[in-house]
């Protein structure tokens, strides 16, 4: 009896990784090869040159040394880390009172946000190029709305001006991203048990004090999901940046991912490209381990 039951689970065993090998296959083939490649590129003085002749000397650390001793590098990293605060920040704040509306359950709540997430589901390349004609300071339809409203004498040149490119682009995704944070937060809403609710307004508790001590604490999963992934999928963009500034101007709106492009397909210089992908890669990698850290804790508490 037992070892037919030992022969029955290890055929299951053979029939599960037999199920999950080709997913294996595709994502170490897909993934895995163009990361641990990017990082050997990132030791060699790999460019146009040195690919025409097939062979790249080994240089170990000077690419890093190259690109950290960059004032470019060091602009790239700020505007990277102020687009993805600020961007997180205005996301999940909408998000969260778009969340808490739809919550009341009226009748046209399903359709409003069927229509919220149809900003989430345009391409990025489309959406930059949205805010391109949006934005612009001749025909643009946001500078018409101030204007009109009286909050500005004159266009703004949001994408033409070193000082306001980068809220430009913040703008722009922060309008993609709210639905993202309504629909995650609106999940952890609909399962907070509503007689938790009607116990805390019978002790007394009001709006506020619920919101905090009731709410807040019992969606700590769903809002700490939004913010990781929220930062993650920030922190690396390119298509957005690159359609609508390409960086510029004067490198005002350079992040992390259109600099290394920009070494790497403009300049040619693969290497220094390949170490600025790292230092982009290392910085996501830490935040998902932090991630992983917190919903660990978070699950043994």
């Amino acid at each position: 009896m037992g070892s037919k039951y030992s022969r029955n689970s290890r055929r299951e065993i053979r029939n599960g990784y037999a199920y999950i090998m080709p997913a294996l296959i595709f994502m170490v083939a897909m993934i895995g090869f163009p990361i641990l490649y990017n990082f050997y590129i990132s030791f060699f003085d790999m460019t146009a040159q040195s690919v025409g002749i097939g062979h790249a000397e080994f240089i170990g650390l000077k690419n890093y040394e190259a690109i950290f001793s960059d004032p470019t590098m060091w602009k790239a990293v700020k505007n990277t880390f102020f687009y993805t605060i600020f961007c997180i920040v205005f996301q999940f704040m909408i998000g969260f009172a778009f969340a808490m509306f739809f919550s009341k359950k009226f009748k046209a709540a399903r359709y409003l946000k069927g229509l919220m997430v149809i900003s989430y589901m345009l391409p990025m390349t489309v959406v930059g190029l949205m805010f391109k004609f949006m934005l612009s300071p001749t025909n643009g339809v946001i500078n018409d709305i101030l204007m009109n409203l009286h909050l500005v004498k004159a266009p703004v040149e949001w994408l033409l001006n070193e000082k306001t490119v980068i809220w430009g682009l913040i703008i722009a995704n922060t309008w993609v991203g709210i639905p993202f944070n309504m629909l995650l937060l609106s999940t952890g809403l609909d399962n907070v048990p509503q007689d938790v609710y009607e116990s805390a307004s019978i002790d007394g508790a009001n709006s506020v004090q619920r919101f905090f001590y009731i709410t807040v604490p019992m969606i700590k999963q769903s809002i700490l999901s939004v913010l990781i992934l929220g930062f993650v999928y920030t922190f690396k963009v390119f298509d957005l940046v690159y359609v609508t500034t390409g960086g510029g101007p004067v490198d005002a709106s350079e992040v992390l991912s259109t600099y290394s492009y920009r070494l790497s397909f403009k300049t040619y210089y693969f290497g220094q490209g390949a170490a600025v992908a790292n230092v982009l890669f290392l910085c996501l990698f830490v935040v998902a381990l932090v991630y992983l850290k917190l919903i660990g804790k978070d699950e043994v508490s």
